[in-house]
């Protein structure tokens, strides 16, 4: 029966590092749509968001019935919970990429949009700490955890300076203003996103040493 277990931890293992390297292509696609104007990449993102819900049904599936067959205890159990909980939160981030693909589709039939510089330091800190926290989750570093964590409030702040910066544009090119809320939406995405990697690194904190940090750091 232990065999067995550590045979189907084993698996499990693999799908969810896998599902994190979809997700992070599904959002290094999305953000070389924005930067680049590409609209049939853009198409593809969207698209393949189904395959991305598919493969979360399934590893959840996959962690209910190990729960339920081997009842397992200490770390194996610490591992199919945290695997239940990083699943569902690459979930959501593969949807927030297929989100800012949709703004893309939008914005790419206007004129002279610039992305705006707060906007692209957004684009590369999300892409940095969702990068971090996979490999976090990969090497079983806690360090490389906190540093997400800690990198979470920057976004934060660069997202209420990108929100000024919309209400600027706004005031001085009113002809723009669905373009604008367009960006902003792209940086609320990015920041929601930046939360649930912040989820992630949480919870390989708690994976790897037992202890849950969410609202302590």
């Amino acid at each position: 029966m232990e065999v067995h277990l550590h045979r189907e931890i084993d698996r499990l293992k693999r799908r969810i590092l896998s599902l994190g390297a979809e997700v992070e292509n599904a959002l290094g696609k999305s953000v070389k749509a924005l930067k680049k104007w590409d609209i049939e990449l853009a198409r593809s993102v969207v698209k393949y968001d189904s395959e991305i819900d598919r493969i979360e049904v399934e590893i959840e599936e996959e962690c209910l019935k190990i729960l339920a067959l081997h009842q397992p205890v200490a770390i194996d159990l610490r591992f199919t919970i945290t695997v239940l909980k990083i699943n569902n939160d690459l979930e959501r981030v593969a949807d927030l990429a297929a989100n800012m693909a949709e703004r893309v589709l939008y914005l790419s039939g206007r004129q002279n949009i610039q992305i705006p510089e707060k906007l692209t330091m957004i684009v590369s800190m999300a892409q940095s700490m969702l990068k971090r926290s996979l490999d976090a989750l990969v090497n079983l570093n806690t360090d490389l955890a906190r540093e997400v964590i800690n990198d979470d409030d920057i976004i934060d702040e660069l997202h209420t300076q990108m929100y000024d910066y919309v209400q600027e544009k706004i005031k001085k090119e009113p002809s723009m203003v669905d373009c604008q809320i367009n960006l902003l939406s792209v940086s609320r995405y990015l920041e929601r996103i930046s939360d649930l990697v912040t989820n992630i690194a949480e919870d390989v904190i708690y994976m790897v040493e037992g202890e849950i940090v969410r609202h302590r750091m």
